[in-house]
């Protein structure tokens, strides 16, 4: 019997082989863990075993898991500020664009007047803090507190719209 060597090509081969199919080996037998959802939003999938008996993630089973990326969301596009002032003096203005500025004026002051006219109703029922009792309040003292707190949020409430329309009005380009 002769010692011949091994040829060393097909040593490295092999190798590479054994290495390769150790790899896809553990590739493919690797657990995948579905977690649930942050806030009840999709379920996430995870393949750390660690991370997933931290977080009370459940192994899948019988089935493929297909991971695709998402897709970018598109930034918008940069807005130009304009001051009132220079969107009222734009000489390039076609008639209908100032056609739809004076209608947007228009319904945005009746808004304002309704809003505003709401306001005051609010704060005259509210009379600083100390409303009129009500039927039923006068013997339920927490269902006037109730109303009082109501009363407080709409004014509030009503208070923001004011300013936001004024706001948008104060947007609008200048009346000619």
């Amino acid at each position: 019997m002769t010692n011949t060597p091994f040829p060393l090509h097909l040593l490295s081969l092999s190798l590479v082989s054994l290495l390769w199919m150790g790899s896809a080996s553990d590739a493919w037998s690797q657990q995948i863990f579905r977690c649930a959802g942050i806030g009840g939003g999709a379920p996430e999938y995870i393949n750390n075993a660690r991370d997933a008996q931290s977080r009370d993630c459940k192994p899948v089973s019988g089935g493929n898991v297909t991971v695709v990326q998402g897709t970018p969301v598109p930034k918008a596009p940069a807005r130009v500020n304009v001051s009132p002032a220079q969107a009222g003096s734009r000489a390039d203005a076609s008639p209908e664009q100032r056609a739809r500025d004076s209608d947007s004026r228009i319904i945005l002051e009746s808004e304002l007047r309704k809003s505003e006219s709401r306001l005051a109703d609010l704060q005259r029922e509210y009379n600083n803090g100390e409303p009129e009792k009500q039927g039923i309040e006068g013997r339920n003292h927490q269902r006037y507190l109730d109303r009082v707190n109501d009363l407080k949020d709409g004014i509030a409430r009503m208070q923001s719209d004011v300013s936001g329309l004024k706001r948008e009005i104060s947007r609008l380009p200048a009346v000619n």
